[in-house]
């Protein structure tokens, strides 16, 4: 007994310290597991305190201007980039501070696909698209106003509907005079939130609170937009013309 006692010994000896070794390992690796994603919540939290600073800003003019690629294509038919910069058509509500459309790009009927075709937006813009025609456009809402804000001198809800339709086109139109921000329009409208919050309000008062990459369709129905921040809150819309039922 004590032979075969002393034959396992050393064996199991070994064993004892290989295990020590592989557990002062899996302690290391812990260790540096543990500093590696310390160093990671600091570098995400300054990343993260870097993307949050323009969100703060007051209106949509401290933001920097959405880039917008338009390709197309040359007299060979080879695939170009015909602009690689803000839109053309850029909309600012003066009765409203801080309300900007980015007028994108806009079809009417079934598009041809030359890629020849001019920026449509160099000729101006409409408030919605017609029957089979399409809409292409960034919202930037401005924040949510302080307690006691006042409107610019001498702007009243009348005044910034027939701002908005001169603006563009037929959009003041749209909006219901009995309930402030309530609107119908003729199309399905594609909406996603690019950045910020918004909360999208309904006829019964129900209501759906969106954050960043939430996406909604709109069928057509009345509705309200109401930014729940103190920041800017862009969206993208893209509005496909229909009738009404």
């Amino acid at each position: 007994m004590s032979r075969l006692s002393w034959r396992w010994w050393p064996r199991n000896k070994r064993k004892s310290s290989s295990d020590s070794e592989a557990s002062s390992r899996r302690e290391k690796d812990s260790d540096r597991r543990r500093l590696l994603q310390a160093l990671s919540a600091m570098v995400g939290g300054g990343a993260l305190a870097a993307m949050s600073r323009p969100a703060q800003a007051k209106d949509a003019s401290d933001l920097p201007p959405p880039k917008r690629v338009l390709t197309g294509r040359d007299e060979a038919g080879k695939s170009v980039f015909k602009s690689v910069d803000v839109t053309s058509k850029v909309v600012e509500i003066d009765s409203n501070p801080g309300l900007t459309f980015y007028e994108l790009y806009m079809t009417e009927g079934v598009p041809r696909l030359t890629g020849l075709e001019p920026d449509p937006m160099l000729k101006g813009t409409i408030g919605f698209p017609g029957p089979g025609g399409t809409m292409f456009r960034l919202i930037s809402y401005p924040p949510k106003r302080p307690e006691g804000y006042k409107p610019p001198p001498g702007a009243t809800l009348e005044s910034g509907l027939r701002e908005l339709s001169e603006k563009l086109p037929g959009m003041g139109d749209v909006f219901d005079r009995s309930a402030p921000g309530m609107h119908t329009s003729d199309t399905i409208d594609y909406g996603i939130v690019v950045r910020g919050e918004m909360t999208l309000e309904l006829d019964d008062g129900a209501k759906v609170h969106l954050r960043q990459g939430d996406c909604i369709v709109q069928n057509g129905t009345r509705h309200r937009w109401r930014n729940p921040l103190p920041e800017p809150c862009l969206m993208a819309f893209i509005s496909l013309g229909g009738k009404r039922g």
